[in-house]
């Protein structure tokens, strides 16, 4: 253990509480959750989550966290995806607790969205990790309780985490896709700090398949470095000996990109990750691999999982 560990408190050791927040129930069970946690009220929770200067990997060792209600818009325009609370700037956590603003945010895109005839597919959990928190507050519950009572809604429910135990007595719901993130070894421990590693996220994988959910895979980010091809050769070949691919629904896979300026930001945050030193390209302001690049991507796995599940359930982002 390094000497100075012991310096740094507990995470949730305090809990920041915007002042709007105090009259919502989420508040209530996050306050008896954490009942030890010295309560700060703010009167907004941008003056903690958003001022300068901080370290996010000192912020790491010891998190603290942040109840704020969340005002509009609550969804990502043409993408779909709720804006549910995440960790940008700050390693601190921000959960927004008015779920029921967002719900009804939620029930009027559904009223809104451009094919009728199809259901909205909402990601819920695409820049946080709703499943990951879950045994601190039953977020992703409640969006799944939500889900079956709007027949035109699915949910994509995105994670890195190991936590399906606090669903798992949960009925499985074609309305309900659970999406793992999965990266070789190598990348999870250089790349994604304080995540389960690849097994322990595969034997969550094993037991939601066994529950009869839908499960996505998502092979997103991959990266491109010396030697990549073998790890993610390993990679894929431990995904086959673990999982029955005839029972997963399907497969998304990326590569690196970001936007610019956050790109930029984050890169003075990073001087020790190599992932923001390599050789880029900018597309209309998104930084990520070349075409050429992306292309071999395509080709590696195509070849690497044929036969295993039908081309036309890998999805690639472009």
């Amino acid at each position: 253990m390094n000497r100075f560990e012991n310096f740094f408190l507990p995470d949730f050791s305090h809990v920041y509480l915007e002042s709007a927040a105090k009259k919502y129930e989420l508040t209530n069970l996050c306050l008896d959750r954490f009942s030890n946690s010295k309560v700060v009220e703010i009167p907004d929770y941008k003056t903690v989550f958003n001022r300068p200067g901080q370290d996010f990997q000192t912020q790491k060792r010891s998190m603290k966290l942040i109840l704020a209600v969340k005002k509009p818009p609550y969804i990502y325009k043409g993408t779909n995806m709720l804006q549910d609370g995440g960790m940008y700037p700050s390693a601190n956590i921000v959960v927004f607790v008015n779920q029921e603003d967002m719900e009804k945010a939620v029930a009027s895109e559904i009223e809104l969205r451009p094919y009728p005839n199809d259901p909205l597919m909402l990601s819920i959990s695409y820049n946080t990790d709703l499943l990951a928190f879950e045994n601190i507050l039953p977020m992703t519950r409640l969006w799944i309780e939500y889900s079956k009572t709007q027949p035109d809604l699915n949910l994509e429910i995105r994670s890195k985490s190991t936590m399906f135990d606090p669903i798992s007595d949960i009925e499985s719901t074609k309305k309900v896709l659970l999406a793992w993130t999965l990266s070789p070894e190598k990348v999870v421990n250089e790349n994604e700090l304080d995540t389960p590693p690849l097994i322990k996220r595969l034997k969550a994988v094993q037991k939601a398949i066994r529950k009869g959910w839908r499960v996505r895979l998502c092979f997103d980010p991959i990266i491109l470095y010396s030697g990549w091809d073998k790890d993610y050769l390993d990679f894929l070949n431990q995904i086959k000996s673990e999982i029955s691919f005839n029972k997963i629904f399907d497969i998304t896979v990326g590569v690196f990109r970001m936007g610019q300026d956050y790109f930029n930001r984050i890169r003075k945050t990073k001087p020790e990750s190599k992932l923001y030193y390599q050789t880029y390209t900018n597309e209309a302001g998104v930084v990520t691999l070349s075409q050429t690049d992306r292309e071999v991507v395509k080709v590696f796995i195509r070849e690497n999982l044929s036969g295993f599940i039908p081309e036309d359930r890998i999805h690639f982002w472009d």
